[in-house]
């Protein structure tokens, strides 16, 4: 198809002004629907932005992404990098917006993308130089292409995405319903709909995911939402049990980091892949990577979030493809949170930072040092003081608030109505005396006691200000199963406890002097992951439910805190 010149149009100047972009330096065409077979003979569509009046071969950016190209996707970077000189191919994954085949997330990102590069590196238009950008699914399509291209890419954006996707959506071995639920209804809705907006959850939406995950069994919620079924949906609830490998093709954390190519990053601290592309930020470092990160206090996909990854885009592909400037500041810049500062470090972790252990003690206190009197000669009395319990019912399971999500509500929230339940123990520190800035990683270490084998313990910090508020800052969850209680985090003792080493998500983040911290146990956090029936059955088709009651040890012999 003969490409179409693109004048300015009135959204590109709207989108300039919004995303305070640096001065377009022409005008874009695009050609649409470029066809290129993959290796089973499916057939792959993509548009090719370029700048106007470009004649000879040049370095071209590759996208490939299952959300349309016509729409926001299209707009933002086909059009918006092609005014600043940059040619780029935007390819719908197969079965998505006219490209042939069937769509199966993550299972053909691989070759499909290996098929492609090349494909891509044949045109008359390509000098042999690609580079990469996108976030979510398409920073998940470069991880399945970029370690592994040969010859290597020019550089990668890798934004607001990780390169293990069971760590982000079977978290701690919880599966992340909500996440997995509300990204089913973006995919199984976006074609029936308005292509610049079809990405975005409705509030029906939300309403109609909140109630889907309420039913039992949670094996169809995807068609309660859609209408229909989500092929994503059924793979995730099908193939979630422990030592189920159907996932392994989606996970290129063990890949060889060292044929990387130059990298940058962008994120949020209450966006859901952050905890896991912090450490793929450290790997690639350690791998002698060139790698950039920006951390600010955003949630998955919004619009400051988007602001900060285009124009991460622009300065990373003029410097590596256009020979423009580098960029400036220290590899990782991160918000602290709860202040307008940003703070710049070398590494990720900061070196030189100092943990703070933060002990959970009788009666819901927090202290410096764990409580006295715990071992086998303790009174019953001084050892019922050691241990506080909660009995977990999945028929009314506990709730979340806040947190690192895929779309709002995340961020902070008021823990108030969760605190005051039956079902969460809550731990409180004295007033700070001093402002307190928490950087860097984040864990916990709680023994527990479960009556049932199969049980979940979810710990969260928050910080409580002076009129008692109660807010999030971070958390994490792990679930206990008989079938991986050999795993290095968890660590069963002969009194019938289990140790559990618990990674929260990292932050960087000041409480205030004169708040105080405070520690949060429960045995769930629905909706954002899926109840524990206490059954062990598989989670997409159990119905039967089971209370539980679970004790949290906190003792000298069993040292139960958060470390900060």
């Amino acid at each position: 198809m003969s490409p179409r010149n693109r004048r300015p149009s009135l959204l590109s100047t709207i989108t300039d002004k919004a995303l305070a972009l640096p001065p377009a330096t022409t005008e874009a065409r695009v050609t649409r629907d470029l066809a290129v077979p993959m290796a089973d003979g499916v057939v792959l569509l993509g548009d090719l932005h370029q700048p106007v009046g470009q004649v000879a071969a040049g370095p071209v950016v590759l996208i490939r992404l299952p959300y349309g190209r016509a729409g926001l996707s299209g707009h933002l970077h086909g059009r918006t990098l092609a005014r600043r000189g940059l040619q780029v191919f935007i390819q719908s994954t197969r079965g998505t917006f006219g490209s042939g085949g069937h769509f199966r997330p993550m299972t053909a990102e691989h070759d499909d993308g290996l098929v492609t590069l090349a494909w891509v590196r044949e045109q008359p238009w390509c000098d042999g130089r690609v580079a990469t950008i996108g976030g979510s699914y398409y920073g998940h399509t470069q991880w399945a292409l970029a370690p592994y291209a040969d010859p290597p890419l020019e550089c990668s954006s890798l934004h607001v995405t990780a390169s293990r996707f069971t760590a982000t959506f079977y978290e701690g071995g919880a599966p992340s319903i909500r996440q997995a639920l509300g990204w089913s209804a973006n995919i199984g809705l976006q074609e029936r709909r308005n292509p610049l907006t079809g990405l975005l959850a409705t509030p029906l939406d939300n309403r109609k995911i909140d109630r889907a995950l309420r039913r039992l069994p949670l094996q169809a919620a995807d068609a309660v939402v859609t209408g229909a079924p989500v092929e994503f949906w059924r793979d995730f609830v099908a193939h979630g049990e422990p030592g189920d490998g159907f996932w392994q093709v989606a996970n290129h954390d063990e890949a060889d980091l060292t044929r990387m190519p130059p990298v940058t990053m962008v994120s949020g601290w209450w966006d859901l892949f952050i905890r896991d592309q912090l450490h793929d930020y450290a790997a690639l470092r350690a791998a002698g990577i060139d790698a950039r990160i920006r951390v600010g206090p955003w949630i998955h996909g919004e619009p400051a979030e988007m602001k900060a990854i285009v124009q991460s885009d622009i300065e990373w592909l003029g410097h590596h493809l256009l020979g423009g400037p580098a960029p400036q500041g220290a590899p990782v810049q991160v918000t602290l949170l709860g202040t307008d500062t940003w703070l710049e470090f070398e590494s990720w972790p900061p070196p030189g930072l100092e943990d703070l252990t933060l002990h959970l003690l009788p009666r819901g206190g927090l202290g410096d040092a764990p409580a006295s009197g715990g071992d086998a000669r303790a009174t019953g009395e001084v050892a019922s003081a050691l241990t506080s319990s909660f009995t977990y019912d999945p028929v009314d399971p506990t709730p979340t608030a806040g947190g690192p999500l895929l779309s709002p509500p995340g961020k902070q929230a008021d823990q108030s109505a969760i605190e005051s339940r039956s079902d969460v123990l809550v731990f409180t520190g004295q007033p700070l005396p001093a402002d307190l800035d928490i950087v860097g990683s984040t864990r916990a270490q709680v023994h527990i006691r479960s009556e049932l084998p199969f049980a979940d313990v979810h710990v969260r910090l928050c910080d409580v200000d002076e009129k008692g508020v109660s807010r999030n800052i971070v958390d994490g969850i792990r679930r206990v199963d008989p079938r991986t209680m050999e795993a290095p985090d968890l660590m069963p003792a002969d009194d019938g406890s289990v140790r559990i080493d618990l990674e929260l998500f990292p932050t960087a983040y000041r409480v205030r002097q004169g708040h105080r911290l405070r520690v949060q146990i429960a045995g769930g956090a629905f909706p954002r992951f899926a109840r524990n029936h206490g059954t062990g059955e598989p989670f997409g088709t159990a119905t039967a439910l089971r209370r539980n009651r679970i004790e949290i040890l906190h003792d000298e012999s069993h040292p139960s805190g958060v470390v900060i």
